[in-house]
């Protein structure tokens, strides 16, 4: 599996540069100032950088972008990479900075000469978030990144800062790599085995099986995956960082490892993107490796319902009556929309084990979110506003976008059935709504709960900020804040 691109921090020794191969970074504000790193590289280059500070190109460059002069004389290096970054940038601007240096890394070493610039911890995030590229299942050689090595002041200082930005980097590595697999590969047995492997990093894992699962009456939950050879599962992931006695936050994830709609089958073209209908349990499972990484002093549980929504003999037809863990009865109208029968099990189940002190659910859930908010933004819908409210501003704060849209008593009207408690869809107005309606219904009144749709923002066709197209790996970095600012001892 792809993992971060190696980064070391080092005193800063100008006598280097000049004899360094790869790629030399340098860092020039919007005044045109040289630093010391800056200086010694444009004397080494008989002011070809000087130059090009005071060209017109420079100037229109935006915070954050990088420009190559390629072979400079009088270096080893086969490029300088200018970077436009005032001496105290914004966390966003500093991580744009580094997305930009790993799109121009290939498979060169870079040399960084941050000085006394600063967050050079932001700036390595960026490059390693961006310096990432599924090619597991490529055949032939395999891309290669070079490694980063930033000198600056007070390297001691700026590592200890940057250890958790690479616990950071990891958990959205392996929501990625989660995201991106196959089904084939990213079966329901594969994705628990993956899981209960993070036990090597100290979370507490337990694997519950279809026999446990029917014990505890998860009938909905079930329900989704009976048509399918793959064995339904739920996979629990305690950190336990807190105070003994403290009630945990609990992260809920879809994790549907392939969805063909069931008996209501999707149409052929596009279903293959099906494969990332597990990325709201990919998310749970790379925000609880992050945790467990940095040691976080948090109390934080996480369950994701693994199953495989197939047509089949034994499949969910639509107009069967399933009775959920909470005991309600569902009408199943169209099994194409399963996602929220899986959270509405796992959801109750968390709460009656663990008394949350709070609930995310996350999830790839309706199609409807990307008619509303497109690929910018996922969807937020909420019990709490003191919550909704703290994971949006975690949200903006990481550079990933969310948006609250609303509950209302007035949509439930549309999830009512003739034969049972709900039906499991309320038609083709506020989809994304009714499917929140649904779910609150399993949410108890004492609870704050966030239900966030990540369907459009899980996995895009063009590249984003900090990721080339396929899985983003959104919501580490937001869920990872949330918890440090409100939830950690």
């Amino acid at each position: 599996m792809p993992m971060p691109i190696e980064i070391h921090f080092k005193d800063v020794d100008l006598d280097l540069v000049a004899e360094t191969g790869g790629k030399v970074v340098v860092f020039v504000g919007d005044n045109g100032r040289l630093d010391a790193g800056a200086r010694r590289v444009n004397r080494l280059t008989r002011k070809a950088l000087a130059r090009f500070v005071e060209s017109e190109a420079f100037a229109k460059l935006s915070p954050g972008d990088v420009r190559p002069m390629a072979y400079p004389a009088g270096m080893a290096a086969v490029a300088v990479l200018v970077v436009k970054l005032d001496k105290r940038p914004s966390v966003q601007e500093a991580r744009k900075a580094g997305a930009q240096l790993a799109k121009q890394l290939g498979e060169d070493d870079l040399l960084v000469l941050a000085g006394t610039l600063g967050r050079p911890d932001e700036i390595a995030l960026g490059l390693a978030l961006r310096a990432y590229e599924f090619d597991t299942h490529k055949t032939g050689k395999k891309s290669q990144s070079g490694s980063a090595t930033f000198m600056v002041s007070a390297p001691e200082e700026v590592a200890k800062s940057a250890r958790s930005n690479a616990a950071i980097a990891e958990g959205v590595f392996f929501t990625r790599d989660l995201t991106n697999e196959p089904a084939n590969v990213l079966t329901t047995d594969d994705f628990a085995a993956r899981l209960a492997a993070m036990q090597e990093i100290g979370l507490d894992v337990e694997i519950l099986d279809e026999d446990a699962l029917t014990k505890l009456c998860m009938r909905t939950l079930l329900s989704v995956g009976q048509g399918s050879d793959s064995p339904t599962k739920v996979v629990v992931m305690s950190w336990n960082g807190g105070k003994k006695g403290d009630a945990p936050f609990a992260l809920v994830g879809k994790g549907v490892v392939f969805d063909t709609g069931g008996i209501s089958l999707k149409q052929a073209a596009g279903m293959e993107e099906m494969t990332m209908d597990m990325g709201g349990a990919g998310v749970v499972a790379g925000v609880m490796r992050t945790l467990a990484l940095r040691k976080a002093k948090a109390n934080v549980v996480g369950l994701v319902g693994l199953v495989e929504n197939m047509p089949s003999g034994s499949a969910t037809r639509p107009g069967d009556v399933v009775k959920s863990m909470k005991g309600d009865t569902v009408e199943i109208i169209n099994t194409d929309a399963e996602g929220r029968l899986v959270l509405a099990d796992v959801m109750w189940y968390a709460q009656e084990r663990f008394k949350p002190s709070g609930m995310i659910n996350l999830a790839t859930l309706t199609g409807a979110i990307l008619v509303a908010l497109g690929h910018e933004n996922a969807g937020v819908f909420s019990n709490s506003d003191d919550l909704s409210k703290a994971l949006i501003k975690s949200a903006e704060a990481e550079g990933e976008g969310a948006w609250r849209l609303p509950l209302a008593p007035a949509y439930d009207a549309l999830l009512k059935s003739k034969v049972a408690d709900m039906k499991n869809v309320g038609g083709r107005h506020a989809g994304s709504i009714t499917a929140a309606q649904f779910l609150q219904r399993f949410v108890k009144d004492d609870v704050p709960w966030c239900h966030v749709d990540i369907a459009g923002v899980a996995s895009t066709k063009t590249e984003t900020a900090y990721a080339p197209a396929g899985a983003t790996g959104w919501g580490v970095m937001a869920l990872n804040r949330l918890i440090a600012d409100k939830y950690e001892a």
